[in-house]
């Protein structure tokens, strides 16, 4: 070996033992688990459906309000400047064939009173109570779509930033060794042991992966910022994420029967129990075809003065009480009913098609992650064989090229090919997760992640 070479061997070596510090952002590690919990806490559309899901409560009980006791309280004074006058036959006065003016009250009028109702019989007010029972249980439902919608967003965010991390440690690993490689090839051509066209390459390759590093940290920045806006999180803040992501096994083969995950899935129980309540509405516009019946009190003192003298305890004030019941019933309201009944049952039917939608996205969504999961498993193993040979290549290229039997755009190349191959396996593995999660959406089990 000459002495260009044996000084060129010595410097490669330094380089290969060197040891990269890999930028790591400051801040806490946060793991998947922990971003999912802070989601199910922070998030804002869970925080609002939660309060959609007391406001149900709400409704409920003013729907059960309006069959207990209504008491009101009334009051009225009047003042006549003009008292209204009628006429009367003469005959009372003796005077037949004439009509007299005769002025009816006073100046001053004062009523005060209560009245109390109470609704006896309603078939619309039972449906009614029904119908309330089954609004909380479908807002109980939206509250937990709206978790199962985060927690998946979350964990797609949380595992597209990852692989973008790895993707920035690989191509941070070799720029570093690139930006070596350049200083001691540069050092050589000052001493004529190296061409001025293998700086150059050096060069460029290290310009490229600058860019690509710049790129892929701008990304996952950005990425970060996705993820603590569905978990909550001050932009400002900062943190690390966890290299350890594990998902639920799935091992092949997976249920591909959409049948028998739906039972399970939150969006189809919802979509059954809006059906149910789109059902009691049918039945709540029937109701107001039957019967109602009320009882009343009403209890009222009233005075007529022809002065302002309500508050003299010696002038007179009279009351009256009256008990009774009220029975209201529907004859024709103009074909009215009949109309809103039929577009209630036109809601049913719609979400009979919005059921048999699902049935048809969900087994759609299984097979395709079954499909995927099988994809991926396969693909991955054939990119960690293709790493593992790029890396014989590279290392085989690189003892070559330190010995002088191999140029330098051989390795180059062959050090592009082992980021192709890591490039390619973390894409792949990355694919894999992300069908394990599509996965556990389509069987409705993406709950599972934080239990």
């Amino acid at each position: 070996m000459n002495k260009k070479h044996l000084v060129l061997s010595l410097l490669l070596t330094i380089v290969a033992s060197f040891s990269y510090a890999q930028t790591q952002p400051q801040g806490n590690v946060i793991t998947l688990q922990q971003a999912l919990n802070l989601a199910t806490t922070n998030n804002i559309s869970i925080q609002q459906a939660q309060l959609d899901e007391q406001g149900a409560e709400y409704r409920i009980k003013e729907t059960k309000g309006s069959g207990l006791p209504q008491i009101n309280a009334t009051g009225q004074l009047a003042v006549y400047p003009s008292i209204p006058t009628q006429l009367l036959p003469g005959e009372i006065i003796g005077q037949p064939g004439t009509y007299v003016p005769v002025k009816f009250g006073q100046k001053y009028n004062a009523t005060g009173g209560f009245e109390l109702s109470q609704l006896i019989f309603s078939k619309s007010y039972f449906v009614g109570l029904e119908a309330a029972a089954t609004t909380r249980d479908l807002y109980r439902l939206r509250t937990q779509m709206s978790k199962e919608d985060v927690l998946y967003n979350v964990s797609s965010a949380y595992l597209q930033a990852l692989q973008t991390k790895e993707q920035f440690n690989t191509i941070e690993a070799n720029y570093n060794r690139l930006v070596q490689l350049e200083k001691i090839l540069t050092l050589q051509y000052k001493n004529d042991f190296a061409k001025k066209v293998d700086v150059n390459r050096i060069t460029v390759n290290k310009t490229n992966l600058e860019n690509q590093r710049e790129t892929l940290a701008s990304a996952y920045e950005q990425q970060k910022n996705a993820l603590k806006f569905f978990i909550g999180l001050p932009i400002d803040q900062q943190f690390e994420l966890s290299d350890e992501v594990t998902l639920e096994n799935t091992v092949l083969p997976l249920t591909a029967d959409a049948n028998e995950v739906l039972a399970q899935r939150t969006d189809y129980q919802a979509l059954q129990t809006q059906k149910k309540l789109y059902g009691l509405n049918v039945e709540n516009i029937k109701g107001r075809a039957f019967p109602t019946l009320a009882g009343f009190g009403q209890y009222n003192y009233n005075a007529q003065r022809q002065e302002f003298n309500f508050f003299d305890t010696s002038k007179p004030w009279f009351n009256t009480f009256v008990l009774g019941v009220q029975l209201n019933i529907p004859i024709f309201d103009g074909f009215q009913r009949r109309n809103q009944i039929r577009q209630a049952e036109l809601e049913v039917k719609k979400t009979d098609l919005d059921l048999q939608n699902l049935t048809l996205n969900t087994q759609m969504s299984l097979d395709n992650a079954i499909k995927q999961i099988s994809t991926s498993q396969l693909a991955i193993q054939n990119q960690e064989r293709n790493v593992q040979l790029a890396q014989e290549v590279y290392d085989t290229t690189n003892r070559l090229y330190k010995e002088g039997l191999s140029p330098l755009t051989d390795l180059l190349e062959a050090e592009v090919s082992v980021r192709e191959a890591q490039t390619n396996l973390n894409n792949e593995r990355l694919k894999y997760k992300i069908s394990q999660l599509n996965y556990l959406r389509a069987r409705g089990e993406i709950k599972n992640l934080i239990q």
